[in-house]
Order: C-alpha cells, then sequence, then structure tokens
C-alpha cells in the first residue's frame, strides 16, 4: 500500500487536499494508495469544505508499506505514522530540505519554490493524461488549496502553474466566481468562534532557524484588521503563554495585506532584520503580505550569509 500524508502538528488544506487528490491518482494509475493523516485538522478547512464527499482513509499502515509525503519535508515533522526508511516520494513546496530528499530519492523528490503543494499535484494528474477523469471534489479541493496557499494569487511565491491551474481547476468543478471571497470569510468566522483553537491549530515552532520568533502563529482571513482590532489582547495572552519569543502572522485577503502582532522587542528585532518595517504599538503592516514559508526562506537566506 501506499500512503500519502503529510505533516504532524496539522493538516491545513492544501496538506488535506494533496493527500486526497494524490491518492486518488495513484489509484487511477494502479498503485493502491490510501489518504491518511493523524493529524488535526486546521481551520482553513471550514464546514462547506468538510461537507464535500471527500474524507481521508482510517487506514492504519502495515509493515510493508510505502509513503508518500506531501506539502512537507522536514523530517521533524512529519506524521508520526511515517517510517522514514519507506518514504518513495515527496511533494512540496517549502524551502529547507532539498537537498537532503534529492540524495535519497533523487527525481522522486519534487521541492520547488510554487504558490501551492497543490500546484504540484495537479501537474501530476496533467502529465498523467488523466485529468478528465479526476473527481469533482478532489477538483475542488486542490483549486480551493491554490487559493489559501496563494493569498488569492498575491502570495510572493505565486506562479503562472498556480494560476492556470486553478483556472483549470475551477472550470472542471464549476466553482463560482464569489467562492474565494465565501472561502476565505467562512474561514474567518470558523477563527473567530473559537480563536484559541485556531491558534494552536496553525502555531509552528521555528527550529530550522534563528533567524525568526521561535514561535510562529499564522492565520489567513478575509479582513484580518479587524480581527486584531477585535482579538488583541486574547491572542497576546495566549501566544505569551507558550513561550516570550512569538509572533502572529494575520494575513488580510480583503486588503492584500499581512498584520504581524510581536510585542517583545527582541521578537521584532528578529523580524526588522531581515526586512525593513515599521512597529507600531508591537503591530507593523505588511504590503504585500508575506506568508510563513516566505519568512523562512528569507531567514534561511540570511543564516548562509552569516
Amino acid at each position: 500500500m501506499r500512503v500519502v500524508t503529510s505533516g504532524s502538528a496539522y493538516l491545513d488544506i492544501d496538506a488535506y487536499a494533496c493527500c486526497i487528490a494524490y491518492a486518488e491518482l495513484l489509484n487511477r494509475q494502479g498503485i493502491n494508495a490510501r489518504a491518511v493523516s493523524s493529524a488535526p485538522l486546521n481551520f482553513s478547512i471550514p464546514s462547506t469544505v468538510l461537507d464535500w464527499p471527500s474524507t481521508l482513509d482510517s487506514y492504519l499502515p502495515g509493515p510493508g508499506d510505502e509513503f508518500v509525503l506531501v506539502d512537507v519535508c522536514d523530517p521533524h515533522h512529519f506524521d508520526p505514522l511515517v517510517v522514514l526508511e519507506q518514504v518513495v516520494e515527496v511533494i512540496d513546496h517549502h524551502p529547507g530540505f532539498e537537498t537532503y530528499w534529492t540524495q535519497i530519492l533523487g527525481t522522486a523528490a519534487d521541492i520547488r519554490p510554487i504558490g501551492a503543494a497543490a500546484t504540484l499535484v495537479f501537474l501530476r494528474w496533467e502529465a498523467a493524461g488523466l485529468l478528465p477523469m479526476i473527481s469533482q471534489h478532489s477538483a475542488a479541493l486542490l483549486a480551493t488549496a491554490i487559493l489559501d496557499n496563494t493569498l488569492y494569487f498575491t502570495g510572493q511565491l505565486t506562479t503562472s502553474q498556480d494560476r492556470r491551474a486553478y483556472e483549470c481547476l475551477a472550470r472542471c468543478v464549476r466553482l463560482a466566481a464569489n467562492w474565494p471571497e465565501q472561502y476565505f470569510a467562512e474561514c474567518q468566522a470558523a477563527i473567530e468562534s473559537d480563536l484559541i483553537a485556531a491558534l494552536a491549530a496553525d502555531l509552528k515552532r521555528m527550529t530550522v532557524t534563528d533567524q525568526l520568533p521561535h514561535l510562529f502563529a499564522q492565520m489567513t482571513v478575509w479582513d484580518a484588521g479587524a480581527l486584531i482590532r477585535r482579538h488583541r489582547p486574547a491572542i497576546a495572552r495566549w501566544l505569551a503563554g507558550q513561550g516570550d519569543d512569538w509572533m502572529l502572522n494575520a494575513i488580510s485577503i480583503r486588503e492584500s495585506k499581512g498584520y504581524w502582532l510581536a510585542e517583545a522587542a527582541a521578537s521584532q528585532q528578529k523580524l526588522s532584520h531581515l526586512l525593513s518595517i515599521e512597529w507600531q504599538e508591537g503591530i507593523a503592516v505588511i504590503e504585500p503580505s508575506l506568508q510563513r514559508k516566505d519568512l523562512l526562506k528569507l531567514a534561511l537566506s540570511a543564516s548562509s550569509f552569516q
């Protein structure tokens, strides 16, 4: 069995879509595959998406199973069900471990700078000549993951391939023209209904570099400015309870801006070393917005010059 899985901390819409859609493709190609994860879903997968007829498999990997990793390449963050020596393929867009995996897997390691891992899965469907056979739910999942991970095509790593993939998938499934606004607004409503759980579900400990705050929370919503104004005390209180060195990156799709919240001077200084930014009472407004993976790339580049 080929087990398609992702990270350990949480499953976001990109990882969720890739697991399901890539397992479907492998099965179409005659390779027995299951989409499996033991990680909790985060708030980038709202109720409308969960209502689509697509689910992860309730399957426990066996001794002879092989593993495909999607939307993750850091060996410290795999789903605990993964056996490292039995990984046969990696599909990801996060930087930092390209050389590691190329040495192990060669061309079976597909790690490249692109807006969404979902785009890489789309390209596999297309290359296999099986795109006309993709299920409606897999097409909708991949399209939505591309919307989310490219920040509605405003993200720094958005490519022409991301745009083309979304247009093709949206036509396949006939997504409504207002689906982007509906999706991000629904994500925001879910986040605000359970704010602490949302923070916990997308909090990463940055162990790869010391150039970023150690605790890095991120959320993508329709109107991040309004969310910060309504909930800043609760956000800061909870993050401070996790450690002194923290930040929140709240990405505002409506404004194409990012709101960075970091109250410790040391955390602010780390970020100011990477970018020329102005802090006002613990908040910096970034235009255009940046994602965690963008900042990680900057931080790794800065580290290499020290």
